[in-house]
């Protein structure tokens, strides 16, 4: 078993200890600290039952592990149209950094420790969610509707919007409404951040033959379709506040927050080139980010 987990950590050529920054990369360590992120929020909005840090910290754990173990499935899925592609070219397993079955057996490792800790930490219900949303991600949506329709990321956004409802939940153990708002909040922001990076990277997508709105529909057409995405998620983000599950200061950052992606939509609308697709990309980033932290902060101000 020793030796079997230590070739699990060396590269293809079996010689070399493989760089700990190319299973981060697997994971998308990024995506997935926000993703935990908005968790975290949604535990921290959920009733107070009396549970302690620990088991909070642990079931956080356990649903960055299986969001991480998603995104290893995503990267063995896409390893051909990733060589296609100047964003992934460079990924690990395309340059076979580490090889598809060190892959495997590493996600394998990673979903099922995560699962386990979310039924012993949380309850089953998150466990049974979470590894709903890795489905709804790593297969349904990276398998089939990435290839299959131009509307992949407004149908398969649910899977990603999910992580507030799992943080609740593993407070709770129940389902309630309010966790819901948030992943509304996350699902009407992911079509402006996907679609802005695919105006960016059109060329890729065409070439990869994945058919994203710009491949499909035209860049213009995105770009008003972007628009009115950031118009609905600027209603939506009003929720919290208007049924009294965040105060006056998140209704404060968020409308700052909202006029500065509107104003960007805008403006990328109105140009007549997509030179502000890529800033626009990289502030929706920020906009949740920044969104879920000033929730935390409402919460624990107020």
């Amino acid at each position: 078993m020793a030796n079997i987990m230590l070739h699990t950590f060396k590269n293809s050529s079996g010689a070399t200890p493989l760089k700990i920054k190319d299973y981060l990369e697997l994971c998308k360590i990024k995506v997935v600290a926000l993703l935990v992120l908005t968790a975290l929020v949604g535990l921290a909005l959920a009733p107070d039952v009396g549970r302690g840090y620990f088991v909070q910290i642990l079931s956080l754990f356990g649903i960055g592990l299986l969001s991480a173990c998603a995104a290893v499935i995503n990267h063995l899925v896409d390893n051909k149209i990733d060589a296609k592609m100047a964003r992934t070219k460079n990924r690990p397993l395309v340059k076979r950094r580490v090889s598809r079955p060190q892959a495997m057996l590493f996600s394998a490792v990673i979903g099922s420790l995560g699962f386990s800790l979310l039924v012993l930490a949380a309850n089953s219900l998150t466990a049974l969610l979470t590894l709903a949303s890795l489905v709804g991600y790593a297969c349904i949506y990276t398998v089939f509707l990435k290839r299959a329709t131009p509307q992949n990321i407004v149908i398969g956004g649910v899977a990603g919007a999910m992580p507030p409802l799992l943080g609740w939940v593993s407070e709770t153990g129940v389902l309630a409404a309010e966790p819901w708002i948030l992943v509304m909040i996350i699902f009407t922001w992911t079509p402006a951040h996907f679609w802005a990076l695919a105006i960016h990277r059109k060329a890729d997508y065409k070439k990869a033959g994945i058919p994203m709105l710009p491949v499909t529909h035209g860049v213009e057409f995105t770009k008003t379709s972007l628009l009115l995405y950031t118009l609905l998620l600027t209603l939506v983000c009003f929720l919290p506040y208007l049924i009294a599950m965040s105060g006056i200061l998140y209704l404060c950052g968020v409308t700052v927050l909202n006029f500065i992606f509107v104003y960007k939509a805008l403006m990328l609308k109105l140009s007549q080139t997509s030179h502000g697709a890529m800033p626009l990309f990289k502030f929706s980033i920020i906009h949740l980010t920044l969104l879920f932290i000033i929730l935390f902060l409402d919460k624990a101000l107020l």
